[in-house]
C-alpha cells in the first residue's frame, strides 16, 4: 500500500495545542476531512487509468475501484493520529487489491506503469491541507 506523510504547518500546531482535552475529539475529523481530499484524487486518477493503453479491450470488473477507501483515524503506539487510504481486502477471486494496485502503479513484465498513487499524493496535497484547516477552523468556532 502505497503511504504518504504530510507536515503540519506550525501556526496549525500551535492552534492544536491550546484546545486542551478537545483535541481527540477535533483530530480525528480533520484527518478525516483531508482523507477524502486525497481519497476523490486517487479515485479520479485510478478511473482515468483502468484500461487506458491495452492492446486488448479491458477486463476491469470496478472491484478495484469499488474497494477505494479511506479508514476511519486511529492513534498508534506512539500517539500519533493517521488516516490511510487504500483498498479494502479481499477479493471475491482471491486476488488481492493491494497487489493489483501495485502491477497498475508500477507495471509488470510487458505492461507499462500506470501511476495513479503517486500523482495523488503530489496534486492533492496542498487541496488536503486546506481542507484539513477548514475542518480544523469549523471545529474550534463549535468550542
Amino acid at each position: 500500500m502505497a503511504k504518504a506523510a504530510f507536515k503540519m504547518p506550525e501556526d496549525f500546531l500551535l492552534k492544536l495545542s491550546r484546545l486542551g482535552e478537545k483535541t481527540d475529539e477535533i483530530i480525528p475529523k480533520v484527518l478525516e476531512a483531508g482523507g477524502d481530499v486525497v481519497e476523490a484524487k486517487v479515485k479520479s486518477n485510478l478511473q482515468a487509468v483502468i484500461g487506458s493503453g491495452t492492446k486488448e479491450e479491458s477486463r476491469s470488473t470496478g472491484e478495484l475501484l469499488s474497494a477505494l477507501g479511506v479508514s476511519s483515524a486511529r492513534q498508534d503506539k506512539d500517539g500519533n493520529f493517521t488516516v490511510k487510504v487504500g483498498f479494502s481486502e479481499p477479493r471475491p477471486d482471491g486476488k488481492s487489491n493491494a497487489m493489483i494496485a501495485g502491477v497498475l502503479e508500477y507495471g509488470k513484465s510487458g505492461q507499462p506503469p500506470k501511476p495513479f498513487l503517486k500523482p495523488a499524493k503530489s496534486a492533492s496535497k496542498s487541496a488536503c491541507v486546506d481542507a484539513m484547516i477548514a475542518a480544523f477552523e469549523k471545529e474550534v468556532e463549535n468550542i
